[in-house]
This record gives structure tokens, sequence and C-alpha cells, in this order.
């Protein structure tokens, strides 16, 4: 979530305490700091030259920890993605002080008005990260995609690359890039539907300045060349899951589907922004249907993204398939080794098993260990965004304190009902009697950005 210029510092203080509240941190120590800046200078010397291949990034234009580069090219009736992934493992030593930091955070912390990277920045937005600026270390997958869309690992290799461009979402243009591009993701996508995956991208909230000097919660819509990028990583995560699989050793990414009560609260969800759930329809087909340009279905992607339980990571198990259900697969997490922690240990056992290598025990020791420490992470990362959705749904709400709303409930606890404010993408709590489905009309009787709380009284 972005947040718009605020002149009046409606959300700076927030935001600061969000940060402090949740330990976010501001700075590497010194001697991670250093070590990193020694790191930054290290020179390929296991890498093969394959900077004649025309690699290109595609990614938001502000980005600078460009974990991946594509180049692409057919081979007969298949279409051959090199993916080129930053070797974050070449300037990263098991053991040093950059690597103790990064099991410290475990992965990059994202807020709306920066971020706290999981590698000092000389190396994930420079030395590391695959920009236009000259010759970077990379792992490159080389991943085949038949005419049905099913992917296979070709092979790996340790290279040093060039990008030619940094392209970024909203700019770019069919001819800007490589050609195939467009069929092998539209091969990808099309053998996700078949498969039956219930992944969702729902679009970027972000929050927009009024012109009466409030704020208000919007969408970005997802432009289609995001779509079809995050093909070209799903792609390679999927083919280097199986090759895991198979030499049975690696890090999993696993996810149950929506429970039957999540479903439950789903329907009722979609009541309340009116949006219409053909009956007979399957979660998967429904959210196949959504328009995310359309603001109530985008709110309610973002609703079936909160539905399940979330993913987690699992290591290899004899005689377990791992499975994640969104993408209907066994599923791993490879090709954002800047951004997370596991990547990069994923990424080395990949290249090893490609290339007919046993596992670096260092890397087979780290796949026990790294879910406790991702699920700490993906935890804290949680609560940020929840966090941050409430601040903004308390500040774009401010000055409606005292106005009639009407809601669904959702569900019910202990703690009284979860409602979904109809018309509006606002998911909050109010302790009362009530029941899923129930209809409820409500006065807004607090909202303070202060506290990231909403308070709500039911009037009828």
């Amino acid at each position: 979530m972005r947040t718009p210029a605020d002149p009046g510092n409606a959300l700076a203080a927030s935001l600061t305490k969000l940060r402090t509240e949740f330990s976010v941190p501001e700075a590497f120590p010194p001697e991670v700091v250093a070590a990193a800046e020694a790191a930054s200078k290290y020179a390929p010397t296991d890498h093969a030259d394959r900077t004649d291949r025309h690699f290109v990034t595609l990614d938001p234009a502000s980005s600078t920890d460009l974990d991946q580069a594509f180049a692409i090219e057919t081979s007969g009736s298949d279409v051959l993605l090199h993916y080129a992934i930053a070797d974050v493992a070449w300037f990263v030593a098991d053991g040093d002080a950059i690597d103790a930091e990064a099991w410290r955070r475990g992965q990059t912390i994202y807020l709306p008005d920066g971020k706290a990277p999981l590698y000092p920045p000389v190396l994930s937005q420079n030395a590391a990260s695959l920009l236009p600026d000259g010759p970077r270390p990379a792992v490159v997958f080389t991943v085949r995609a038949a005419p049905d869309g099913a992917v296979r690992l070709d092979g790996a290799e340790r290279a040093v690359i060039r990008s030619r461009a940094k392209l970024a979402y909203d700019a770019v243009t069919a001819s800007d890039l490589p050609p195939g591009f467009a069929e092998f993701a539209r091969r990808i996508q099309s053998a996700e539907a078949a498969r039956g995956a219930a992944r969702v991208d729902p679009p970027e909230q972000e929050v927009a300045a009024t012109p009466e000097g409030g704020f208000a919660l919007t969408f970005r819509p997802r432009l289609q060349s995001e779509s079809d990028n995050a093909a070209l990583s799903l792609a390679a995560n999927l083919a280097l899951a199986d090759a895991l699989q198979a030499h049975h050793t690696g890090l999993f990414r696993v996810m149950a589907g929506p429970s039957e009560r999540a479903i439950h609260a789903l329907h009722d969800a979609a009541r309340a922004l009116s949006i219409d759930w053909p009956k007979g329809m399957t979660l998967e087909q429904f959210q196949r249907s959504l328009d995310p340009a359309d603001p109530a279905q985008a709110a309610f992607m973002l609703t079936i993204r909160r539905a399940g339980d979330g993913a987690s990571y699992i290591p290899y198990r004899e005689g377990v398939v791992p499975w994640h259900a969104a993408m209907a697969a066994t599923y791993a997490h490879a090709t954002a080794p800047l951004r997370r922690l596991a990547d990069r240990y994923v990424v080395q056992a990949a290249l090893a098993v490609a290339n007919g290598r046993a596992v670096p025990d260092a890397v087979a020791a780290a796949f026990p260990k790294l879910p406790r420490v991702m699920a700490r992470s993906e935890a804290r990362a949680g609560q940020i965004e929840r966090a941050v959705i409430d601040l903004a749904e308390a500040v774009m709400l401010r000055d409606h304190v005292g106005q009639a709303f009407t809601a669904v409930v959702t569900d019910t606890d202990e703690r009284g009902a979860r409602i979904q404010l109809c018309g509006l993408p606002v998911i909050a709590r109010i302790v009362t009697e009530a029941a899923p489905g129930d209809t409820l009309h409500l006065r807004l009787a607090a909202a303070d950005p202060a506290t990231r709380a909403l308070s709500f009284e039911r009037t009828s």
C-alpha cells in the first residue's frame, strides 16, 4: 500500500509509531554494513559469460532491488525461459555478519513510506541487484514450457549477465519485450486454469487524498504486464519445486484451501459488497470471473486472500507430496532471494541438483530451520500489513463519525462479530449478538488513526 502526499502529517506520525510497535529495523549494524561494502566488491570467478544474451527486467518503475531478469527463445514447439536470479549467495557466506542479520530479519518488510530491506542496500539495491548499469552475477535457470503449459527445468548455471533494459509495468510495450514473452505467459496461465489453481492477485490498495482534504481507500488495478511477469516467476518456481522433490531435497511452500466456514463467510462478504456469486459455482471458478478494475470486486479479492490460514514452508519429507492449494501444484519460493531469506537456499539447492551435484551441507542443514524463521518474519509482515490497513480505514472514516452504515456479518467468535461494510472495502468487528449472514445497521462511534481503531454501535 502506498501513501499520498501528506502535508498535514495525518499518516506520518502513525506510521512512525507502527515501525516502533513492530520493531521494524531502521538501519543495519555497522559490522553488517562493513561486511556488505566489502562483499559488494567481489568479482565473479565461478560464472559463465552470458552477457551476449538479451536479458531485461520488468518491475515497478521505482524498484531498485531487482531479483529477476529474463530472456526468451523458442525451441521447436516449446518456449524457453532463461530466468536470471540474483546470485545472493555469491556475496553472502554462511555464518558471516550479513548472513546472521538476514536470519534475524527473514524478509524485507514493506510499509507505505518505505521498507526495511533483508540485505544492506549496497547489495540489495546495487551490487547484487540485476540493474542495467553493468554486468551482474546471477544463477540462470532455463525453464521449458510445452504447448500445454507444462514446465520443466532444463538446466541451471552461474553466469554473468547484463540487463539491456529496466522495463516498468506501467510503461512497457509489447515491442520492448522479448518475442515469446506473451506466449510463454499465456501457456502458464492457461495451464494454471486447467489444473484448477485458485491463485488470487488482488490489486494494490492505496490511500488517496480527496479534494475535501480527507483520505479514501482506492485500488490500483493490476496491469496485464504484472500478471504476465508473474507467470514467469510461477513457471520457474513450479519447475524448481518439481526438480527438488524428484531429488528428495528442498524447501516447499504449502497451503491448504479455505475451510467450509471460510467459504460461507466469503458468500456473506460478497453479498455485503453487492457481488452476485452464482449458485453452484465453486470459489475457484468464481474468483477467476472477478474484475479487479471494479472496486467492490477488488475489495472482495482482498477478502479472499485473507480467508485462508495462509501459506507456510516445509522441508522435503520422504513420502510426503508438498501441496499448495492455491497453485494446485507442488511449489517453491526461489525467485526473490533479495527479499526472502529462504529463496537463497532454494536457489543453491536447485543449482546443485540441476548439475548432478550434492546439495551443499549448509543448505541441507538450513532447510529444517527455515520454516520457523520464515513463519516468524511472515507473521510480523502480516501484522504490519493488517495494521496499515487498519490505519488507512481509520483515516478514511475519521470524518464520518456519527454516520450510519450497513454491514453484513461474515463470522463470529468469542470477541463478537466480524463485519463487512456494505459498499466499502472495510472489515471491522463489533461486540454484539449476531449470526453469520445477518445484516446490521450501525453508527460509526469513533475512528482513531492514532490507535488504528474503528468503533461501531448497533442501531438495529
